[in-house]
């Protein structure tokens, strides 16, 4: 684990899109529908765009005509990935014989496989290319609720509450680290629904969330093809908002 956010070195896409500074580096993710919320199959790896200066360089070093690709900035450990032996720094260029062009096309392509399925990748590594194969996994629990915002447009801080007084004074308990939404992409269905960066939020779908994890333990039961309701605190003041769904509702 959408609204078009721009991705990580796309240089000539909106200002706005730097959200995905942090969401495009975003674990791959695919999704299908189960009864508790969304099952997000994994891949374990962390992916962002090329720039076009380094597509450029990609095409010259390797000699190859492709001057596309995604690529992995982070294979991690005991994944799907890291056994099929996807590196760190692996382009990848196709799935399943279909050029790879931005990380949203990679994401949708694995969002059509099911868990445990294999796929193919070509990979372009030290001037030549691979041919791997993956088993696709299933998303842990406690990342899939950073997918749905995702997908939704936002992207959800940490936010500790007097953490300066209890770091004072050793007896005082850690404050609650509470959810305040760090951004939003333009165009999403976060921003279609008045959601705004700085927004702390109250509750999901009309349950109380005070914590990070209550947040994340929501959110990770909800469905996408489903608006989501916020009640959020913006300058002090109480407001209710409803999320468009991210995706369109299943025929």
């Amino acid at each position: 684990m959408t609204p078009e956010l721009g991705h990580v070195g796309r240089g000539r896409r909106p200002a706005a899109g730097r959200v995905a500074a942090v969401l495009a580096l975003a674990l791959l993710v695919l999704a299908s529908g189960a009864a508790a919320g969304e099952q997000w199959g994994w891949l374990g790896v962390r992916i962002r765009d090329l720039t076009e200066q380094e597509m450029e360089e990609i095409a010259k070093k390797l000699g190859v005509r492709e001057g596309y690709g995604v690529l992995i900035a982070q294979v991690m450990r005991e994944t799907p990935a890291e056994a099929a032996g996807l590196r760190d720094g692996d382009l990848v260029v196709a799935i399943d014989g279909r050029p790879i062009v931005e990380t949203r096309a990679l994401q949708r392509l694995v969002g059509a496989t099911m868990a445990g399925r294999e796929i193919a990748l070509v990979v372009l590594r030290e001037r030549s290319r691979q041919a791997l194969r993956v088993r696709v996994g299933r998303m842990p629990p406690e990342i899939v609720a950073d997918r749905v915002a995702y997908e939704f447009g936002f992207f959800v801080r940490d936010v500790a509450e007097d953490r300066g007084a209890a770091a004072a004074v050793p007896s005082v308990p850690p404050a609650p680290v509470v959810p305040v939404v760090a951004s939003v992409a333009e165009r999403s269905s976060a921003a279609r629904g008045g959601l705004l960066a700085g927004d702390r939020i109250l509750a999901v779908n009309d349950i109380a969330v005070e914590t990070v994890e209550g947040f994340r333990r929501r959110t990770q039961e909800l469905f996408l093809r489903d608006a989501m309701r916020l009640r959020v605190e913006r300058q002090g003041e109480p407001l209710s908002l409803t999320l468009p769904p991210a995706q369109p509702p299943s025929r």
